[in-house]
């Protein structure tokens, strides 16, 4: 498989769109990419509505790649819930019900659109509901490896929140909470890495980030580090709660939104 690096949102490593090498170079896997990134953006932006019909020819020409490009686009897309493809039909766009809105693509073309508040929230309160479990489960399964990398994070993320290099802190938080669900054991928590790391990198991208982070925050990630190193569950869920409510709260001061 070759990993083409998204050219709309930085091309970081967590966003890297998977393309198949089997009959294309690693110039078609870019214009995959960036095709994906663009059809999708234009149906998650209403721009193409629920019911619009496409072809292959159409994307093809539209976008200047070949029909096979187009097609694993589609494949892409349909994958996600959010076309349907049908002989004679072509390529029907579907209502926002039948999406995947838990697919990492999916939520980053969300946070670039219009509707990047309601999005916010929307998994601010999922996070609220898996997050502070996870790190009471972490509590109890994480291993001294991972521990280690939690503690390891937090250190970073001083360093970089001190001279306010968003990337590298984004980079650490991402790494801490990837760590976080993996130390469950769980793999369904595990899975939600990719959204977590979405919503974090968005917030970034999309300057809902102060310019120095706040210490508080960090002062929770290290305070849910440590009661997971202590083996406290209690703590770690009450810490990781307290934590992903200042976030909320910060994300919707910045938006200005006083709910």
């Amino acid at each position: 498989m070759l990993r083409s690096k998204n050219p709309i949102f930085g091309g970081l490593p967590w966003q890297d769109v998977a393309v198949s090498t089997s009959s294309t170079s690693r110039v078609s896997g870019q214009l995959h990419g960036g095709t994906l990134d663009h059809v999708g953006g234009r149906i998650v932006g209403g721009e193409l509505a629920a019911g619009a019909v496409l072809t292959l020819e159409r994307l093809s020409r539209e976008y200047a790649v070949s029909v096979s490009v187009a097609r694993e686009v589609v494949r892409v897309l349909e994958s996600m819930g959010m076309v349907r493809s049908r002989r004679r039909v072509g390529v029907t766009v579907l209502d926002r019900d039948d999406w995947n809105v838990f697919d990492p693509r999916l939520i980053r073309w969300r946070l670039a659109g219009e509707d990047r508040a309601d999005q916010l929230r929307s998994l601010s309160e999922l996070r609220r509901g898996f997050e502070p479990v996870a790190a009471a489960g972490a509590a109890v399964h994480a291993t001294s490896d991972q521990c280690g990398t939690l503690a390891a994070a937090v250190s970073d993320m001083v360093v970089h929140g001190h001279s306010g290099d968003l990337e590298a802190y984004l980079a650490a938080d991402i790494t801490f909470h990837r760590t976080l669900l993996e130390a469950t054991g769980n793999e369904m928590f595990r899975a939600l890495g990719g959204v977590v790391a979405e919503v974090l990198t968005g917030r970034t991208h999309h300057r809902l980030m102060p310019a120095r982070p706040n210490p508080e925050a960090i002062a929770l990630h290290d305070a849910v580090a440590r009661s997971i190193r202590l083996g406290d569950p209690a703590a770690a869920e009450r810490a990781m709660r307290e934590l992903i409510d200042e976030a909320a709260e910060a994300v919707q001061e910045q938006l200005g939104d006083p709910a």
